[in-house]
C-alpha cells in the first residue's frame, strides 16, 4: 500500500493582498505527476484543505479539480477537517464526492465506526485501515464542568481526545476482524503534539486548554499522519509519527523550508518506509534584512528567485536606517528593475520598541513560569533544535517540582 500524506493546503489563503491560486494550481499538477510516477494508491489530506470556513469560489474550484483529477486517475482521496475548515462547508458535498472516490471526515462522529475507513490499493483490494480522526473540537468530546481549574480543563480535554482515539482504534480492530486478512492501521490527527516545532502561520488551536497532545496518548497504529504544523518533521524522533508540513510556505518564516509530501509504504506487517517527496517552489518568497547599504545586495540575491512574469515576494526588515520617514520610497528605489515585489517593510527598531512597550505593561503575575523562560530564551542566539530541547527540559523540571509540591 502506497499512501501519499499531505496536509495544510490552505486553499484560498489571502497572503498580504496576494492570491495563492497560481501556486495551488501548479501544486495540483505536480501532485498528479507524483501519483503516477510513484504508483500512489491513495492520497490523505490531514486537515486544513481550506484557509477559512468560507473559502472563495476559486478555492472550491481548486478542491473540485483535485477530487476530479484523482478520480480520473483511479486514486481515492481521504480529506480530514482541520481547525481552519468548517465542518458544514466540508460536509455539504460529502455524499456527492463519495461517488467520486473521495471520503470526507469533516468532524468527529458519535458513531466512531463511521471514522474507520478502508483505503483500497489500485488493484481494488483493501490496502489499509484508517482511524480517520480530524481536528477534535472540545465541544464534540467534552462537557465543561463548573469550578474546574485551567489544569483540570487541560487534562480533561487531553483525556477526552485520547478516549476518542481509543474508541476509533477499537472500531478499526473490529472492522479488521470482518476482513479476510490483516491490514496495517493508519491513524490521523490535526493538532499540536509534544515536541513539535511550529511557525508564525500556525494558530494555537486549544488556547488555554491543551498545549500539546502527548505521543504516548496515540493508539498503537502502524503510521500516524498528522497535520496542523507546517514544518515537516518526525515527532519525538519517531519514524511512524509524522507531520508532512504544508506543501507551500504560508509565511515568510517558512520561506527557507524545503516543503514536502510523504510517500508512506505499508504492508500487512506494518510500516515499511517513509519517503519525503520535495515539493518545487512555485513562488519565490524571501525575507531580507539589513541597512540600506547591505539591502541592495540582499535584494539582488533575492531576485534570483523571481522572473518578470512571476516576481519574488519580499519581506524587508530595515535596521539602523529604520528611522527614515521616506523608507518605503527608498526601498522602492532599491528594488527598481529587479523581478521582486515588496509585500511588507518592517522597521527593526520600531518592532523592538513595540515589543519592549508590551513587556513593560506586563507583570510577573500575568506570566507563567513557561512564559518567563521563553522570553529569556529568546534573548539567546540558539538554534531552533536547541531552543526546543531546552524548553522541553524546563517543562519537565517544572512538572517534577509541581508534583513534589502536590
Amino acid at each position: 500500500m502506497r499512501l501519499l500524506h499531505t496536509s495544510d493546503w490552505h486553499l484560498g489563503q489571502h497572503f498580504m493582498g496576494k492570491s495563492r491560486q497560481a501556486e495551488h494550481q501548479a501544486l495540483i499538477a505536480w501532485l498528479l505527476e507524483q501519483v503516477t510516477a510513484q504508483a500512489v494508491d491513495a492520497v490523505l489530506v490531514a486537515g486544513d484543505i481550506f484557509d477559512t470556513g468560507t473559502p472563495p469560489s476559486y478555492a472550491r474550484e481548486l478542491y473540485n479539480q483535485l477530487v476530479g483529477q484523482l478520480f480520473k486517475a483511479g486514486v481515492p482521496l481521504l480529506v480530514l477537517g482541520g481547525n481552519h475548515d468548517s465542518p458544514a462547508t466540508l460536509g455539504e458535498s460529502r455524499e456527492l464526492l463519495a461517488h467520486l472516490g473521495t471520503t470526507v471526515i469533516a468532524a468527529t462522529h458519535e458513531d466512531v465506526a463511521t471514522q474507520v475507513i478502508v483505503l483500497p490499493q489500485r488493484n481494488g483490494e483493501p490496502g489499509c485501515l484508517v482511524c480517520a480522526v480530524p481536528f477534535v473540537r472540545p465541544r464534540d468530546v467534552l462537557h465543561s464542568q463548573a469550578g474546574q481549574s485551567a489544569e483540570d480543563k487541560q487534562l480533561s480535554l487531553q483525556t477526552a481526545i485520547q478516549e476518542h482515539y481509543a474508541a476509533v482504534h477499537a472500531a478499526a480492530l473490529a472492522k479488521m476482524a470482518e476482513l479476510p486478512g490483516k491490514l496495517p492501521i493508519v491513524a490521523t490527527g490535526h493538532l499540536t503534539t509534544v515536541g513539535a516545532s511550529t511557525s508564525e502561520s500556525v494558530r494555537e488551536i486549544y488556547v488555554g486548554a491543551l498545549e500539546a497532545f502527548p505521543t504516548s496518548a496515540f493508539p498503537p497504529a502502524d503510521y500516524i499522519a498528522l497535520g496542523h504544523i507546517h514544518r515537516p518533521q518526525k515527532v519525538g524522533g519517531l519514524e511512524h509519527i509524522r507531520y508532512c508540513g504544508s506543501p507551500i510556505p504560508l509565511g515568510f518564516d517558512e520561506a527557507k523550508q524545503q516543503k514536502e509530501m510523504l510517500l508512506v509504504e505499508l504492508d500487512c506487517d506494518g510500516l515499511k518506509s517513509v519517503t519525503p517527496l520535495p515539493v518545487p517552489c512555485f513562488q519565490g518568497l524571501v525575507a531580507v534584512s539589513g541597512n540600506l547599504e547591505t539591502l541592495a545586495g540582499a535584494i539582488g540575491a533575492a531576485a534570483a528567485q523571481g522572473t518578470r512574469e512571476c516576481p519574488a515576494w519580499l519581506e524587508v526588515t530595515v535596521a539602523e536606517d529604520d528611522y527614515l520617514a521616506d523608507l518605503p520610497a527608498r526601498i522602492e528605489a532599491l528594488t527598481e528593475g529587479w523581478p521582486v515585489e515588496v509585500l511588507r517593510i518592517r522597521r527593526q527598531r520600531g518592532n523592538a520598541v513595540a515589543s519592549l512597550a508590551t513587556e513593560a505593561r506586563e507583570t510577573l503575575d500575568e506570566l507563567s513560569p513557561h512564559d518567563v523562560f521563553a522570553r529569556r530564551l529568546q534573548q539567546e542566539e540558539l538554534g531552533e533544535e536547541m531552543q526546543q530541547a531546552l524548553n522541553e527540559r524546563y517543562r519537565a523540571i517544572v512538572a517534577g517540582l509541581q508534583g513534589e509540591e502536590a
